[in-house]
């Protein structure tokens, strides 16, 4: 187990309030005793039980599933930390007072002391028992929803969608006949997107000057499609170039302005990206804004006569939302809404800036957008 003074801490302040509060209790029922003697001898018998109990821990071994000992060592360590401790906090406080409490006291008096400090001990060890045993299981359970989010990202990423796919290359194939050079310029595309597509699968984060060029090869395969009916921009000021974000991460949110937005409008329209940083964040936290706006049919609410989902609450959305919590906290946020001025859609990201300590890769230098 790896040694937390932090969380020795913790623990250790819990202790004292028990204490205290179990020097209040023992004032209350022997009244004819000074507070503060029940309240030295209390405060020193907790010491000695956390000491011996917490920190013997770590001398013993601990099951990392548990952070306790395994099998018979625990309840050992527990009962023999409670009998040593209230031997050795009795001698610390019988030292501080200069008396002995063995003469003082009837054997039914130490008796009580003793079975007092047996049961807070083995409740106060029971309840630290618990917590490290949730704590353990909660962060088990974070480890397999992050495995479960960068699973689903992996799915995503070698899962090239194969009616774009395909329509890429039938248009391919009739341009390369009527169109050799624009053949060429889409092959360059095409390219460089499976090889970005390759490299984003074997990182956890890269470039927002890769993640760009990226989605510009995309929106040029789908510009063989859609010919004029779509237009596009792609604004990246040259200091957030080297901004660290996850691979694909803006991926859906340009695909469902296509297919939501764009697709179903006769003449079509066009897509803006976006990324500035956030003035209204303080300037020791920094956060990345970044923005999709189409100028599509925008938002249409749900039906209740129809299975269409919720605004913003579908499959793609809601993988991005569980990424950006996963990775920068409950701080981040996805906004969607309608576009300003419209019509059309409007998503805005808001997450953690910070930079790549290394230059990320990015693809070979593409066209100029449009």
């Amino acid at each position: 187990m790896k040694f937390a003074p932090l969380h020795l801490l913790r623990h250790y302040v819990l202790v004292l309030a028990a204490s205290v509060v179990i020097s209040v209790l023992h004032a209350l029922f022997a009244p004819h005793k000074p507070y503060m003697v029940s309240l030295v001898y209390s405060l020193c018998i907790g010491s000695c039980n956390w000491a011996l109990i917490d920190l013997g821990r770590f001398v013993v071994g601990v099951d990392p599933k548990t952070q306790w000992p395994r099998g018979w060592r625990g309840p050992a360590l527990v009962a023999s930390g409670i009998v040593l401790g209230y031997l050795t906090g009795t001698a610390l406080a019988d030292a501080w007072f200069g008396w002995s409490s063995w003469e003082g006291q009837s054997a039914r008096q130490l008796q009580a002391s003793l079975a007092i400090t047996l049961v807070a001990g083995m409740v106060i060890s029971g309840y630290f028992y618990l917590m490290g045993k949730g704590q353990v299981l909660q962060r088990h359970m974070e480890e397999a929803r992050n495995q479960a989010t960068e699973a689903q990202l992996r799915l995503l990423l070698t899962q090239l969608e194969p009616h774009m796919l395909f329509n890429t290359l039938a248009n391919l194939r009739v341009l390369v006949g009527i169109d050799p050079e624009r053949a060429q310029h889409m092959l360059d595309h095409l390219i460089a997107y499976l090889r970005a597509t390759l490299s984003a699968s074997r990182v956890t984060e890269h470039s927002l000057q890769a993640e760009f060029d990226r989605l510009r090869d995309y929106l040029e395969l789908m510009a063989v499609r859609m010919g004029p009916r779509l237009r596009y921009q792609l604004d990246l000021p040259e200091d957030l170039r080297q901004a660290a974000v996850p691979p694909l991460l803006l991926q859906a949110l340009v695909e469902n302005s296509i297919r939501h937005g764009l697709e179903p409008k006769v003449e079509g329209g066009q897509i803006t990206l976006r990324a500035e940083l956030d003035p209204s964040a303080p300037d020791h936290a920094p956060q990345l804004r970044i923005t999709v706006q189409d100028s599509g049919v925008g938002l249409r609410p749900a039906s209740p006569d129809t299975a269409r989902p919720d605004p913003g609450r579908g499959f793609g959305l809601t993988q991005v939302r569980e990424r950006l919590r996963t990775l920068y906290g409950p701080e981040a946020r996805l906004s969607i809404g309608p576009a300003e001025p419209g019509p059309g859609t409007t998503v805005q990201l808001r997450f953690r800036y910070q930079r790549l300590s290394e230059p990320a890769f990015s693809s070979p230098d593409s066209p100029p957008h449009v």
